[in-house]
């Protein structure tokens, strides 16, 4: 039987978006990894996925404190939670996106995790003044305040994916970008994010905050 010495706990938050549902798969099937626990609100149907890695934890995001075992104990934890203004409105935008992003990794910290890599967006920045790219950029600032050990950014641009949610003006994007970008300059397929996310966390530390721009992922993405 192999032995899981020196290989790496992780969690995924988000596991249910486009994002989190390559990320699964990208640690599932790589051997530097000896579990990986997707918490959520609910669970998710991984009928098809066999592998004694995978474990899953629900939790109450608006009640994070009373739940503190479920972020015990984690080498690396990967953050993809998001939700749009069109879905949940502004106030539920910002909760999902800030405050349970923070709120989670308040917990982990706490909990021992010593990496943590969170998914924004390309333009996050905490003084813009449009709501999108304002919550991303505070969501980054509150939690490298937390003060990990490693915190790696990751910045893409527009995701390319079959998502089942409708989003009309993005599914026009995405077919115009597959014709003139080819998911390069501006434009990326979600399994080349994961797969980047994958990629850094495994690789030896060189800054405690490393941000990743588009440029970056799909470089590391094909390295």
């Amino acid at each position: 039987m192999e032995s899981d010495e020196g290989k790496l706990k992780a969690f995924i938050l988000g596991a249910t978006g486009e994002v989190g549902k390559a990320l699964v798969h990208e640690v599932l099937n790589n051997e530097n990894f000896a579990s990986v626990v997707l918490i959520g609100r609910r669970k998710m149907d991984v009928a098809s996925v066999n592998s004694q890695k995978l474990e899953q934890r629900v939790v109450d995001f608006d009640h994070l404190q009373s739940q503190s075992s479920a972020f015990s104990n984690f080498d690396v934890g990967f953050c993809c939670l998001g939700t749009t203004r069109a879905k949940a409105g502004a106030e539920g935008f910002v909760k999902v996106d800030h405050d349970y992003v923070v709120d989670s990794a308040k917990q982990a910290k706490e909990g021992g995790c010593k990496h943590f890599v969170l998914l924004t967006a390309v333009g996050a920045n905490e003084n813009s003044m449009f709501l999108y790219n304002k919550t991303k950029g505070l969501a980054e600032e509150h939690v490298k305040n937390l003060g990990f050990e490693r915190f790696s950014i990751f910045r893409p641009g527009l995701l390319l994916c079959d998502r089942v949610e409708s989003r009309p003006l993005e599914k026009i994007a995405q077919r115009f970008s597959k014709l003139v970008d080819f998911g390069k300059w501006y434009s990326v397929p979600v399994e080349s994010v994961a797969k980047a996310m994958v990629i850094s966390a495994l690789k030896p530390q060189t800054n405690p905050v490393e941000i990743f721009s588009h440029a970056d992922i799909v470089k590391l993405a094909s390295s």
